[in-house]
């Protein structure tokens, strides 16, 4: 869907990766809708494992973007390709997804599209292997069906779960069942179904079953292979009820194992050093350097004209330089203090999020335990009432039996055995009907808590919703409000480029302006040379023209 690009943000010096639709792609109205969807559906998600949107717009050529964290690291695609992993990481690794997915589940976001190209290993606070998912492209809203049409196919065959191949909308059972792909992965060193036909693939996905992963890592523990199995089952009914019952189960796996980060140390003994973190940005000139190219020009026509007699051009262009010197000085001023105050609204935003998102995690956990615990009663009930049945049959036939055998007037010992037996399957069917009423109302009770925590899980939801959208219309408006200076700042910028052009025009060459001439440029080029970035496209005739280029 996008190209990515690092770049800096010019007002508070942070580097970000800046993703923009594919230019073939422009044209595709959906994809938009879609783009805007991956940072609405992250930012509402908020979660330490999930990327990090800073910002959404339109340039003024209608291109979408959006304005990611800048991630260093490797792809989970590239540590597979080396083999298979110690499990002890793997489960790690998947833990932390696990995690992320579960919050996102929550809030009613599902991915639709995992796969190892989007999941990221980064180092954070000297902790190896810290993922980040990436690309929530394809994500949708539950119950939001606008955007994806009935019945259309999407994802990467890979990865795709038996319902989306068949056509039918995501699940967060969807997700879990693309994780169980990627444990395979990991522990295996290969996918569990692999075909160069996607039709062919999408077919295995719907009805093969997937190979033992033991089969192919024979030290992987049974745990680990009944975890994998049930990720993959085709029926989704079947497999973890969600990403929180995974976790308990990832965690008692992990509690199996080898110490985690020792194994990580170990293997990050044998393996290529990080990248390096990202230089540090290089400082804007900002209108300090324009004060002081200002001062230049005015020393130089000062010199070139020591009679006082300078053209009327070129003293009007000593006057705007510093004219808007000193505007874009006070406009710095306002737009530094605007991104304070925009910078202070998604704090307050982030925070709002987090806090309601742990309440929801909270809530959802103890709802995914209740409901396993209703289900076990449900299923106890069911074996009880299995019983029940047998007993009241034989009740229902020893009793039959005894009264034919008092019509036909038979032995008194026969009869009085078939008698015993008759009540005490009655009495057997009693007790089972009192221990079916107590399941019953076991099961009953857990599935009202269930349905209690259910509706505080909604009411945070459209809590957090009504909050997002009013923080939403404050960032608009504060963005807005610093597109407007921005545009005045380029204006200013424009000004003092052809101002400055014109005094190197007039200036240049001239014998007794050249000592400062050259200290000017001794200047440009010292700041060039410590600068980690070329200038920016606004600033680069400004930029030519006052170096001499």
């Amino acid at each position: 869907m996008g190209v990515v690009y690092r770049a800096r943000h010019v007002l508070i010096d942070r580097v970000v990766a800046l993703k923009l639709i594919r230019p073939d792609l422009r044209s595709e109205t959906h994809l938009r809708a879609w783009m805007l969807r991956e940072a609405r559906a992250a930012n509402r998600v908020d979660h330490a494992h999930i990327v990090e949107i800073h910002d959404v717009g339109e340039t003024e050529e209608s291109e979408l973007y959006l304005v990611m964290e800048y991630l260093v690291g490797s792809a989970l695609s590239s540590e597979i390709a080396k083999g298979p992993m110690q499990l002890a990481r793997a489960v790690d690794i998947l833990e932390q997804m696990c995690a992320a997915l579960a919050r996102a589940h929550d809030l009613g976001v599902v991915h639709r599209d995992l796969k190892s190209d989007n999941i990221m290993l980064t180092t954070r606070g000297g902790r190896r292997d810290f993922v980040k998912i990436l690309d929530f492209g394809l994500a949708a809203l539950a119950r939001d069906p606008r955007l994806a049409p009935k019945g259309a196919v999407f994802g990467t065959p890979e990865y795709m779960s038996p319902e989306q191949a068949r056509g039918d909308d995501a699940a967060p059972v969807s997700d879990l069942y693309a994780l169980g792909i990627l444990f395979f992965e990991m522990t295996t060193g290969q996918l569990p179904f692999r075909s160069n036909d996607r039709d062919t693939l999408l077919e295995m996905q719907r009805t093969a079953p997937p190979p033992r992963p033991r089969t192919l890592a024979k030290d992987l523990p049974e745990a680990a292979e009944a975890i994998i199995l049930k990720l993959l089952e085709k029926d989704p009914r079947r497999r973890f009820r969600d990403g929180h019952h995974l976790q308990e189960e990832l965690k008692a796996l992990q509690r199996t194992l080898p110490n985690t980060w020792e194994v990580q140390q170990q293997e990050g003994q044998a393996a290529a050093p990080a990248q390096p973190p990202p230089p540090p940005p290089a400082p804007s000139p900002g209108v300090v350097e324009w004060s002081r190219r200002a001062a230049y020009f005015s020393r130089m026509v000062a010199r070139a004209y020591p009679n006082g007699r300078v053209p009327d051009d070129l003293q009007t262009a000593v006057d705007q330089l510093w004219e808007v010197s000193a505007r874009a000085s006070k406009l710095e001023g306002e737009l530094a203090s605007h991104q304070r105050k925009l910078d202070a609204i998604e704090r307050r935003g982030r925070a709002l999020r987090a806090e309601i998102g742990r309440k929801v995690e909270e809530l959802a956990e103890e709802e995914s335990r209740t409901l396993r615990d209703a289900a076990a009663e449900r299923e106890r009930l069911s074996r009880v009432k299995t019983k029940l049945d047998e007993a009241r049959r034989a009740w229902e036939r020893a009793n039959a039996q005894a009264l034919e055998l008092e019509r036909a007037a038979g032995d008194l010992r026969t009869w009085r055995g078939v008698f015993e037996e008759a009540t005490a399957n009655r009495a057997r069917a009693e007790v089972l009907s009192e221990v079916l009423q107590d399941h019953e109302r076991r099961a009953l009770h857990k599935e009202k808590s269930a349905g209690d925590l259910r509706r505080q899980i909604d009411e945070l939801r459209a809590q957090l919703a009504r909050y997002g959208d009013a923080l939403e219309n404050d960032l608009a408006a504060g963005r807005d409000r610093i597109a407007t200076r921005v545009r005045e700042a380029l204006a200013y910028e424009k000004t003092f480029t052809d101002c400055s052009a014109l005094l190197m025009s007039h200036l240049k060459g001239r014998p007794e302006v050249g000592e400062l001439m050259e200290e000017m440029r001794r200047e440009e080029a010292q700041y060039a040379s410590q600068s980690q970035y070329s200038p920016r496209p606004d600033q680069t005739g400004a930029h030519k023209a006052l170096v001499g280029g």
